[in-house]
């Protein structure tokens, strides 16, 4: 089964202005793919339109697949770039103008890092220059002359035996072709000793030990139309840093707030045991509803479009928890962090609500604002704060929320014939990730045909792409969904997503790219726009 879920309607990036014919409908089919052959064998995508070659971040070999995209319905493999001069492995791709940007991580993760440079055509190195720890994600401004550069900055561990904890950044190159780029660097030093101010703004500083340059972790960067300003997404911290570019200085970094998943719309399946009522051993079952709990944000990837001259932010809330580093882990479940119950003053039906079937399963974090538990004095639960939000929203630049699509993820994707509700990527049992981030939205591209704006959200768990119309940011509008998994086969786990627009596809017709990191697939899907 190739297709599970195809409706209609619209795209993004693609190019366009509001004098071009602005399609009616767009319907996606996936017409071509490439099985890297491993798990982990297709994570970040990149396109040259005038070799016609894509580049494939492997991340089960450390290095970058170069496909033959010229007959995009059988993708081939022609060359490799490998970087084990020069690093540990390759975490992101970026191409403009036949210059192919690659960030590559240090051995160990926690020094400084590289991106180099490679010709698309022969795939020769040009030059490389160092960047800061952990470098995760980096983009091109669209005039091509700068590189923005997410150095992650992750500790090795907390309060242990030779643990490090770098500094994050965003470095800043100045490409300078023909010559030698240069290294700027965006740091967040200045917010050193203001962390107190910092968390009672809802800024997630946290890291035992940790300074705001250090606990600050840049995930992934979207630059404004004239390249002057980027902003990135902090993941941990649930917050977006701002950018000004030519200074390369951050400006300002802003908490997202939470998300009250007690509104009608805005709810969730919160257990993978909720078959049962009010038990500690139910089976799984689909049940989407408003729960007392707030969501942490936690995006991933960002994007970014304008309407009317105005700048909005699209963010995919992933959710992340810091449970993977020695010394430090955040991630519990409800009825594990409140052995003292649910404080009855804050949550009705408290003595129920607590079990599995209900929130008991529910990973939370313990930790969500510095030394703060959400707990009272008697140690009873006042607050629970799950990890990332199920969905997408639409910001301003000011880090207001104009648009956020609910439990929409989770409503369309309780009924697909192809794999069960909140199955995993690894697997395909019903429920798998309701007590943890559900779907689990990763990668975000926008793009734009005549009048109109589409946002394209892949989603990391249940697998596929969601496409909704943007165009008005605070009434977005579900226009169509691709998933092309068969249960526990096919593509699985949506990494990263390359829109590639029609005068630059290789067959005429705007591609999506989706890089599937579980089943190692590199699926080229064709976006087929009607017009009236």
């Amino acid at each position: 089964m190739l297709s599970a879920i195809a409706l209609a309607c619209t795209l993004v990036a693609c190019g366009g202005d509001d004098d071009d014919p602005t399609p009616t409908t767009l319907a996606m089919e996936k017409i071509g793919s490439f099985d890297g052959g491993a798990v982990g064998a297709a994570e970040i995508t990149a396109y040259d339109a005038a070799s016609k070659r894509l580049f494939v971040v492997n991340g089960a070999n450390g290095t970058v697949d170069v496909l033959d995209l010229s007959a995009p319905g059988s993708p081939k493999r022609v060359g490799t770039i490998s970087v084990g001069s020069m690093g540990a492995a390759v975490n992101s791709v970026a191409v403009h103008d036949g210059l192919v940007a690659l960030a590559i991580e240090a051995a160990p993760k926690t020094s400084p890092g590289t991106v180099a440079f490679y010709n698309a055509a022969d795939l020769k190195l040009v030059n490389s220059v160092k960047v800061g720890a952990l470098p995760d994600m980096l983009v091109f401004t669209p005039d091509g002359s700068k590189v923005l550069v997410a150095n992650e900055g992750e500790p090795s561990g907390y309060g242990v035996e030779r643990a490090v904890d770098p500094e994050g950044s965003i470095s800043i190159i100045t490409v300078n072709r023909g010559g030698a780029p240069s290294v700027a660097s965006a740091d967040f030093k200045s917010f050193n000793g203001q962390e107190a101010a910092l968390r009672a703004q809802g800024i997630r500083i946290f890291g035992p030990g940790a300074s705001a340059a250090q606990d600050f972790e840049p995930e992934y960067i979207t630059v404004s139309d004239d390249g002057r300003t980027a902003w990135a997404t902090l993941q941990e911290n649930n917050a977006i840093a701002t950018i000004d570019v030519a200074a390369a200085r951050i400006t300002s970094v802003k908490p997202l707030g939470f998300k009250n998943h007690n509104v009608a719309g805005m709810g969730l399946d919160a257990s993978d045991e909720d078959g049962g009522a009010n038990t500690n051993s139910g089976s799984p079952s689909v049940k989407i509803a408003p729960q007392p709990v707030k969501g942490m944000y936690l995006p991933d990837a960002i994007a970014s479009y304008s309407v009317d001259g105005v700048r909005y932010l699209i963010t995919a809330n992933e959710g992340d928890a810091r449970a993977d580093w020695p010394g430090f882990n955040e991630e519990t479940r409800v009825r594990a962090h409140c052995t003292a119950g649910l404080d009855p003053a804050v949550f009705p039906d408290a003595a129920n609500l607590i079990l599995d079937s209900n929130l008991g399963r529910l990973r939370i974090t313990t930790t969500p604002n510095g030394g703060s538990t959400g707990k009272n004095a008697a140690g009873q639960c006042t607050e629970l704060y799950a990890f990332g939000a199920r969905s997408f929203s639409i910001w301003n630049t000011d880090i207001t929320r104009v648009y956020d699509s609910g439990d929409e993820f989770e409503q369309r994707t309780k009924a697909l014939p192809n794999v069960k509700f909140n199955a995993s990527n690894d697997n395909n049992e019903l429920d798998g990730r309701s007590a943890s981030k559900g779907p689990e939205p990763e990668g975000v591209v926008v793009g734009k045909f005549g009048a109109k704006t589409y946002a394209f959200i892949g989603l990391e768990r249940v697998g596929g792409v969601m496409v909704y119309d943007v165009s008005k940011p605070s009434a977005a509008s579900f226009v169509t969904y691709l998933n092309t998994r068969d249960g526990d086969k096919g593509d699985l786990g949506p990494e990263g997503l390359t829109l590639i627009p029609a005068d630059k596809s290789p067959n005429g017709k705007p591609l999506l790219i989706v890089g599937n990191e579980v089943s190692g697939t590199t699926a080229v899907m064709q976006i087929n726009l009607r017009f009236e």
